[in-house]
Parts: structure tokens; sequence; C-alpha cells
């Protein structure tokens, strides 16, 4: 059987076979289609500009996404972690789910805290010029300050900061709250989303200065931009990933996709997207795993969320976003960028193609032409002519070398981008934490508390739990967690509400939650009610050596997974040494009770 592992092979395949002697591709040539990240209906990774969500069509992106998908006679397969609507629309309902929540659940991938919600004047009040106020306006193509009086009141709310507004002020503030709760000399690392490049420049600026009045003087590599327009940007994300200096990087689209840093603990949103999937991209950067983050043993438990700019609020209007992604509007800068940033060579041909043709359709005013001969020592017509004949990487290559021309194709060098400049104070006014529907961690106790009560008849793990812990499965313990996820009470959620409640940083288990609200037990540790059980089991027999060694083995596995069945012993190293059946042996065929011993010691530690 044929197999078309990417939807981009295959569309180079058909490309190379548009030629007038080339044969069309058999519809018959694969036998299933492959395609991996199925969501994406665009070339590059990005978010969409406001240019293009308002001329781009989602019915011409699903047309040329079709094409090939429907040119084959074939089972097609498509694989992704961020379905979009239109992923439902050809490819129909999914057959196999696995989320984010069951990911965490199962200990794939990491948890979040409740994100802090960083609220200042700004950000609540907007800024307000009034009709006749003096305003500043800066050209980032002339690098010009210009000044004038405002015929009407003007109005910027949060959603346009450091969009249409360059407000150091809200951004000085910001940094400051960040520095206080971000330590750069302690384990793990920070990323910041920004706007713009502009954008990230100056809140690299500030977060340094922030650093420095909260921490003293911090080495000038901690806080790094890492930016497509940053100096050698590939080996500023190998440093960012390998290296313990930058501590903190400040990107705007270039890290929210494809970058695997294990060591991120705290993602920083000082920008809104307009795409879900995009924003679920970007709170992956931070889902990974790292074991021994904070010294032998000590693994990452969880990251942290600050927000900034209210995104959280604004997710429900993301999430129903549809996709608007085909290229109609394509401007020479955005040409020209994707000719030197795409490697498959088939799409690089489609947008020298489509670079030719738009070229063709621009029409130049006599001053135009000179300052395109000035820049480039080519008119209209040679201009035409080297694109036609040049290879699209030989394309990308020359304006490489000249940036200025795609702008010059654009007009932009007597337009350019403008920016207000806002000189209004900014205060902080509170850090929050999102509880879902409760403000505050007291709230959310109350909540998780009025749950258990109501439901502990209804759900049948948690009737294990509070009554009989020592039959509880790892399949109830999924079960009843995927239960409460909905509910809106994870681990994490639990643990940070207790600590900012009582001030006690207690790293107790859900089912340690469980039962102190139902049953009034004592919130410990985990780790300490697993450490003295086993002690307890230990104490109870002359255990013979080898006895010992897999009992001590048993109470590991307890601290990482809660439940320790028959299911868990026939897995992993336990499964590599011989599983349950050999296991069983060494304990003369007494394992079950000795398992479900060690449970029931565990909940009647300080009970």
């Amino acid at each position: 059987m044929y197999v078309a592992w990417n939807l981009l092979f295959c569309n180079q395949v058909k490309a190379e076979s548009t030629g007038d002697d080339a044969q069309p591709v058999p519809v018959d040539w694969y036998d299933c289609v492959i395609i991996d990240e199925c969501h994406r209906g665009y070339i590059l990774d990005q978010e969409m500009s406001d240019a293009e969500l308002l001329f781009r069509s989602e019915s011409d992106y699903i047309s040329k996404y079709r094409r090939v998908l429907d040119h084959f006679d074939a089972v097609r397969i498509g694989l992704t972690a961020t379905p979009a609507l239109h992923t439902t629309a050809i490819f129909g309902t999914p057959v196999f789910q696995y989320t984010y929540r069951q990911a965490v659940i199962d200990g794939w991938l990491m948890d979040h805290e409740p994100p802090y919600r960083l609220v200042t004047k700004l950000a609540e009040e907007g800024m307000r010029w009034e009709r006749g106020a003096t305003m500043k306006i800066y050209d980032t193509h002339t690098n010009a300050l210009q000044q004038f009086n405002t015929p009407d009141e003007v109005e910027i709310e949060i959603v346009d900061f450091n969009r249409k507004v360059i407000t150091e002020n809200f951004n000085r503030t910001i940094c400051q709250a960040l520095a206080a709760h971000i330590d750069p000399s302690l384990p793990g690392k920070t990323l910041i989303f920004c706007v713009n490049d502009i954008h990230a420049d100056l809140v690299v600026r500030l977060l340094k200065e922030a650093f420095d009045d909260y921490y003293g003087p911090v080495p000038d590599d901690t806080v790094k931009k890492i930016t497509g327009a940053a100096d050698q940007p590939s080996q500023l994300i190998r440093r960012y990933k390998n290296e313990q200096l930058p501590k903190v990087a400040v990107t705007v689209d270039l890290l929210t996709t494809g970058v695997d840093v294990p060591e991120i603990v705290n993602l920083v949103f000082i920008r809104r997207v307009r795409s879900r999937i995009l924003f679920e991209q970007m709170l992956g950067r931070a889902t990974r795993l790292c074991p021994d983050l904070y010294g032998p043993g000590d693994d990452k438990q969880r990251f942290s969320i600050f927000d900034a700019v209210g995104i959280y609020d604004d997710l429900e209007d993301v999430t129903d976003m549809h996709p608007v992604v085909s290229r109609p509007s394509m401007t020479f800068t955005q040409l020209a960028e994707e000719l030197q940033g795409v490697d498959d060579e088939a799409l690089r041909t489609r947008v020298k193609e489509e670079f030719l043709a738009k070229l063709r359709r621009k029409r130049f005013t006599a001053r135009q032409e000179e300052a395109l001969v000035a820049s480039t020592s080519m008119d209209r017509r040679q201009l035409l002519d080297h694109v036609r004949q040049a290879t699209p990487q030989d394309i990308g290559q020359w304006f490489a070398q000249h940036p200025e021309a795609a702008d010059l194709l654009d007009d932009v060098y007597h337009q350019g981008t403008r920016f207000l400049i806002s000189e209004h104070a900014d205060a902080l006014r509170r850090v929050e934490r999102g509880y879902g529907t409760a403000t505050r961690p007291e709230d959310y106790l109350d909540a998780f508390r009025r749950f258990i009560t109501e439901h502990v008849d209804q759900i049948p793990a948690l009737f294990v739990v509070t009554q009989r812990p020592r039959d509880l499965t790892r399949a109830q313990l999924r079960e009843l967690r995927l239960q409460l996820d909905q509910a809106g009470f994870s681990e994490a959620h639990l643990r940070t509400a207790w600590r900012e409640t009582t001030n006690q940083d207690i790293a107790a288990s859900v089912i340690g939650f469980i039962r102190h609200v139902a049953l009034g037990q004592p919130l410990l540790a985990h780790r300490e009610r697993v450490q003295a059980a086993l002690q307890t089991i230990l104490a109870r027999q002359p255990w013979t050596t080898p006895q010992r060694q897999w009992l001590e083995r048993i109470g590991k596995q307890l601290e990482q997974e809660v439940v320790v069945d028959r299911e868990a012993i026939d897995r992993g190293q336990f499964k590599a040494m011989g599983g349950y059946q050999r296991l069983n042996r060494i304990f003369q065929g007494q394992l079950d009770d000795i398992l479900h011993d060690l449970s029931e010691a565990m909940w009647q530690v300080a009970a």
C-alpha cells in the first residue's frame, strides 16, 4: 500500500504534474493519505493580519486544501492536536479524541495553576484623548514623531494596546508586577508573547529594568528577544532551550509552535490573539514534563499563566472564531517573507507565481519607479524579468539582500506604520487568580466542598474514596479525575487555592482533598502519607530482602500514581521485571492483599 505521509508532499506531486508534457497523477496512486497537523490552513504558522481577516475567504481556502484530498480515491486520515471547524467539515466527526485534560490526568502533560490576572488602571479604563488634546504619532519608516490636535475624542481599549498605541507606562507596570512573581535566578524559564517587534523590544528593556530594581543587577542575557527580526533567531532558540541563559524569552510568533522547551514554567500574555488554535498552541509551550527541574527527584509540577490583557475573558469569543485563511490580498512584504521562510520547494514555487501575478498588475508612478531603481538598480520591467527567470530560492535570497524592496512595492516608503504614543500614567490595581466562576480561593474551596458533599452518593468512585479507599482502582481514579475536571476542580487548582487560603503549600493528592472535605481528615502531603504507610507495612512482619526492596519500589510508584493495583504492576518497570505474576510469587500469592493493606494504611495515617 502506498502511503502519502504528508499533505505537502502530495501537493508537490500534483504541482509537478501540471506542466504541458506531464501526465496527471492517477487518482488511485495512493490507498491511504495521512495528513498531519490537518487543522492548518495557511503556509506559515502565524496569526492572520487585520487586512487578511478582512479579505481572505474560508471557502477559498477549503477549495484549495481539498483539491489535493479530493483528487485521490483513498482513505483520508487527519491528525491534529488542535482541530478547527473546517477540520470536521473535511474529515468528518473525529473517530478518536484525546484531550489536553485527559493527557494531564494520565500524566503525559503538565497542568497549569489558575491564571494570574494583572489588572492595571489603563487596562480597566482604557486611554482617552479629549477633543483638541495634543496627540503624538510615531512613524516607523521615517522614525519621525509628529504632533497634532485631535478633532474628536479618541478612546483606545486594551485590545489595541501595543497594536495601535505604544504605551510604555502600561508595559512598565506589567513588567514590575512580573518581577515580583518571577525570580530569574530560580530554576525554570519564562516565555512572553508580545504584539509585534517594537513591543518586544520595549518589554525586554522594561523587564530588565524591573529585575534590576527588584533583585539587583542581573546578567544582560537574562531577557532576550527571540523573533524573526532578531539576529540569528535559530541560534537564540537553541540557547533558550539548552543553556541556562536566557531565562526569559520575549517573542511574537516565532515560538508559538514547534519549539519544545520543557523548562518553561511561566507563560505571559501581553497580547490578545484571534485564533483559538494559536492560543492553544501558545499554551502548549509550557505543558511539557520536566523531571528534576528543581533538583534530583523534584520535578516540574505545574506551570503559571500571567494574563495582562484579559485573554481569558475573551476566550469564548476566540474559540468560536471561524478561520479565514485564503490568499487574495497578500502584500509584497508577506510574499517576500514566505519566499525566505518556506522550506518546501513546491510551496515556494506557488509563492513565486503569486508574486509575479501581483507584480504584473502593479502600476508605478514616476516617483515610485525612481525609488525602485535607486534602491535595487532595476526598473519594473527588469524586476519582472529577474523574478520570472530566477528560482524561488534565489528570489528569497535577493529580497534578503534588498530588504527595502518589498516595502517599496507596497508603497510603504511614503506611508510607514504609524503608532500613537501614550503618556497616560498607569498603576497596578490588583493581581487576581482565575478560579472559574469563583473569584477568591476561599470561594473555590467552598464550591469544591459542596460538590463533594452533593455527589458523594452519586459518583461511585467518590463513595469508594470516602468509604473504601483500599478498593480504589486506577481506572476509577482516572474517571473521577475527569468528572472533577469537568466540574472545574483540578489538583493544581486545589493546591493553589489551599496555599493562598492557608499560606501552607501542601502537595496533597486529589484523594487527600476529597477525604479532607468529606471526612475532616487532616490534609498531608501525598509523599508523607505514602512513606508513613510504607513504614507501617514494613513493621508488620519480618520481610525478606527482595520483599522489602519491592515494597520500597511500590512505595515510590505510589508517590507518582496515587493508586498502584494489578494494572500498574503489569506496566512500566514492573512489567519489565516480570509483572504481576512474578511479583505475586515473591510475596507468596499475597500481593493483592498487600497492595490493599498499603492503600488502607496510607489513608488511615493521621486520620
